[in-house]
């Protein structure tokens, strides 16, 4: 007879190498049908490359510094502090649930079916609009590098910026389109191979400022000739600026949401998420507080406009080739971002269809029985992205009035998480025994103050980015009030085909049905 004991270890090294038999899916009834190829530095990579540190604060540093200032960068530690809340609440969740479409299977199993395709659709609605935004930051490179990049005009027309951008843009879509078609072990080896060039340029641009400082770290208190207003209105003016911290920490989800295709996933991906936030704090928010002292003259007005932001100050600061190279190391980032974000919204348009939950829900729910990927998503969701590209030609406020929702949206994803998991909290249903019992990680006795901060933070966070203002949104009405007017039609689209169609026949495909146990 076995030792009772040696079988329970040998179980456990089994989960370990494997991560199918602790795989966490038993919860949903689904069976294996993805590769699982990921490890330990890919699952880091996903949530780091979704961040992206470098896309994102050279993409919109401009806007925060042209609105408050210096002083802005004091919502850098605030993000920090409110999406932090966020992640420790989504690091227990993946260490009991790493599934694919995190959020929407999250929401569907602590709250309810509703909550969860709600959540599921402005999740997937907000990837494939995130998506068509991230592959525009080419635009703001590739021409700095080779004036043969700027294919339409010589960017002085009043379209030839806004064209040229779709024509990068596209070509990017299709390149993530391919990369995820081929499967998950190529864009894992593409993508960490990108977020280490991304990394390493990031401290060392970091590095090169911080060797170039010209002012301490006083300008970081003072509000006088910077913002719009001084004294308490300049709380305004943080607040709008503020938009450019919360733009970009987010996206950590990345790492749990590839959990089907994670080696000992309930271990790994909660380590990813804390990893993936952190290092993006701390590297992004060395590069954004050095470059602030490095600049050369902070009055100088193409710093706080889209022509110049944190790019011009770069190619100030650094000598010779190098505002090169690193401008070459943040199209790396932007591409490795764009990566990631369609990889994202393809594992939840996968994971909404096998549960038909999504129109078609068949065809996008089929994987490729070589490359043991959803192929029909990554095409769709790319065709999708391309399309919303063609908005930016002629109505460019319009994108980027489509593009701030989408981040609303994600924070109304991730409240419909982390609200239903505080619900569950004060009936003492939550955390489940198994996972201090496990060795997994849970937040213990601190679980209940943070899950509050967390909803506190994604409550009031959406309510500012939502907050109708023309200096943000422009004009007409409908777009100042576009948070509120273009969420309601897109959740209204969605709710009206659940109402009518989709309630009706959700539930498992059987192709993905985990096999009845057997009675014997």
């Amino acid at each position: 007879m076995k030792n009772p004991d040696i079988v329970k270890r040998m179980s456990v090294a089994k989960n370990e190498t494997t991560g199918r038999t602790d795989s966490g899916m038993e919860h949903f009834g689904y069976r294996e049908s993805l590769a699982r190829s990921i490890g330990a530095f890919g699952s880091f990579a996903a949530g780091v490359s979704y961040i992206s540190i470098l896309t994102g604060t050279f993409q919109l540093f401009y806007f925060g510094f042209g609105t408050a200032g210096p002083a802005y960068l004091w919502s850098w530690p605030m993000v920090l502090v409110g999406q932090l809340a966020v992640a420790l609440c989504f690091m227990e969740l993946s260490a009991k649930y790493p599934v694919a479409g995190s959020v929407y299977n999250w929401s569907k199993l602590l709250g309810s079916r509703l909550v969860g395709w709600s959540s599921g659709w402005l999740m997937l609605t907000a990837s494939i609009v995130t998506l068509s935004a991230v592959v525009l930051a080419l635009q703001l490179n590739l021409p700095r590098l080779w004036s043969g990049f700027q294919i339409v005009g010589d960017g002085t027309g009043p379209y030839d910026f806004a064209t040229n951008a779709v024509i990068l843009g596209t070509v990017l879509i299709v390149f993530t389109t391919v990369v995820n078609a081929l499967g998950v072990r190529w864009m894992a080896m593409i993508n960490s191979a990108g977020v280490f060039v991304e990394l390493i340029a990031a401290c060392l641009i970091a590095l090169f400022l911080a060797l170039n400082i010209r002012r301490g770290p006083e300008v970081f208190f003072s509000i006088k000739g910077y913002g719009a207003h001084e004294g308490w209105s300049y709380l305004g003016d943080f607040l709008v600026a503020s938009l450019a911290s919360g733009y970009v920490m987010y996206g950590f989800d990345t790492a749990s949401s590839l959990g089907e295709e994670t080696h000992a996933p309930r271990r790994t991906a909660p380590h990813a998420i804390l990893r993936a936030i952190l290092a993006s704090f701390v590297i992004g928010g060395a590069i954004l507080v050095f470059a602030v002292m490095a600049a050369p003259d902070l009055h100088d007005p193409k710093i706080g406009s889209g022509s110049g932001g944190l790019q011009y100050i770069v190619e100030q600061v650094m000598w010779g080739p190098l505002g090169k190279i690193f401008l070459v190391c943040i199209v790396v980032a932007v591409t490795v971002c764009s990566l990631a974000v369609h990889t994202a919204a393809i594992r939840l348009a996968f994971a909404m269809a096998r549960d038909n939950a999504l129109p078609f829900g068949e065809r996008l729910a089929r994987v490729n029985t070589e490359t043991q990927t959803p192929i029909v998503p990554a095409v769709v969701i790319g065709v999708i992205a391309e399309a919303i590209l063609v908005l930016n030609i002629g109505q460019p406020k319009i994108f980027t009035v489509l593009t701030s929702i989408a981040v609303i949206m994600i924070y109304l994803a991730y409240l419909m998480v982390t609200g239903p998991m505080l619900k569950r909290r004060l009936e003492g249903r939550w955390p489940p025994a198994d996972l201090a019992a496990g060795g997994y990680f849970t937040m213990g006795r601190w679980g209940f103050l943070v899950n509050v901060i967390a909803v506190l933070w994604g409550a009031g966070m959406a309510l500012n980015l939502a907050w109708p203002r023309e200096a943000v949104y422009g004009t007409p009405w409908y777009n100042t009030w576009g948070a509120f007017v273009y969420i309601a039609v897109i959740l209204g689209a969605g709710l009206g085909w659940y109402a009518v169609k989709g309630c009706h026949h959700i539930g498992t495909l059987a192709a993905h049905a985990a096999p009845a146990p057997d009675a014997g």
